[in-house]
């Protein structure tokens, strides 16, 4: 028998915008250790860091990528009793605050100001707090490139407008107490920095630019940012068969509409953005509309629910 986790990982592997082929290639398999991570966790709390601002949107605005994603993530981890904490910039503020506002349940938001002393208070008190974070997932997250600074896949510089918040999942500096888990597609997110630098720079276009210098203990590649979030709540899912009914609660295609509604209608997030188009408030993600993206979410629900002996523990 196929195990499930890894037919979930080719679901979410499928190319979109460009051939991914060697970065999910090297990145294969830490889907499942990822979700592993996560449910042998004693007392997990999981910060989840989303929110990539396009400035020249019409209006100004992060995309729609990466706020889904963190909203289903949020939701199911929530319903099963796991603290969330989600995490942006102020730049994505609104955006991110109108998708947390939509889910389910309530979850903590922190919204933290683009300089760098704000960033690192944040992290002294997360890591300070009475429950703290066991891990930190980023969601179409940007991180430096090999210049310092982060960058759209244009190679355009995004360091006014973005806080540096891969500080979060670096610890070269200080004792980093939570497990990290980075979700990309393009190359220039928080966790690519795992990858050996010439694939991103032969492989995405401006690579040698953009490759994010930020790796994370777990890096997961998907055709999508969103979709690498699915497949993590999944496969959660199937490593803890008892709570498997509550994180798949709201993981269906109408919450994925609900969710993304309220992404774009209140936090104007934007899709389609390009060197010649400014992005605008549409209900898509990468381009792909949310028909198809709510087919992938019933393909992954439907692995994830079918039933078999594969747990870890409860």
């Amino acid at each position: 028998m196929s195990d499930p986790i890894e037919l979930i990982e080719g679901i979410i592997t499928q190319h979109v915008k460009r051939n991914i082929t060697r970065l999910t290639d090297f990145a294969k398999g830490n889907l499942g250790r990822a979700a592993e991570s996560i449910a042998k966790a004693e007392r997990p709390h999981v910060g989840i860091v989303t929110g990539f601002f396009i400035k020249h949107a019409e209006p100004p605005s992060p995309e729609t990528d990466g706020l889904i994603g963190m909203a289903h993530l949020a939701a199911g981890l929530k319903a099963a009793g796991i603290e969330v904490t989600v995490i942006t910039d102020a730049p994505c503020a609104k955006a991110v605050w109108a998708v947390v506002d939509a889910l389910p349940l309530a979850v903590n938001l922190e919204i933290v100001g683009i300089d760098e002393k704000a960033v690192l208070r944040l992290r002294k008190r997360l890591a300070e707090q009475e429950v703290p974070l066991t891990h930190l997932i980023a969601i179409e997250r940007v991180a430096p490139g090999p210049d310092g600074k982060p960058h759209r896949e244009h190679g355009w510089d995004m360091s006014r407008e973005t806080a540096p918040l891969h500080l979060l999942f670096e610890d070269s500096t200080w004792e980093r107490p939570w497990v990290t888990i980075g979700i990309g597609d393009g190359g220039n997110e928080i966790g690519m920095g795992s990858l050996p630098q010439d694939i991103v720079a032969s492989d995405i276009p401006n690579g040698h630019v953009i490759a994010a210098q930020t790796p994370s203990d777990f890096l997961i590649v998907a055709g999508v940012s969103n979709w690498g979030a699915y497949g993590l709540l999944a496969s959660v899912a199937k490593l803890l068969p008892n709570s498997s009914e509550a994180l798949l609660k709201h993981f269906d295609g109408r919450h994925e509409h609900h969710f993304l509604l309220a992404a774009v209608q209140l936090g104007q997030a934007v899709d389609d953005s390009r060197v010649d188009q400014p992005g605008r408030p549409l209900m898509s993600v990468d381009r792909i509309p949310l028909e198809r993206h709510a087919e992938i979410v019933e393909q992954i629900r439907s692995l994830a629910t079918q039933p078999e002996h594969f747990g870890v523990r409860q």
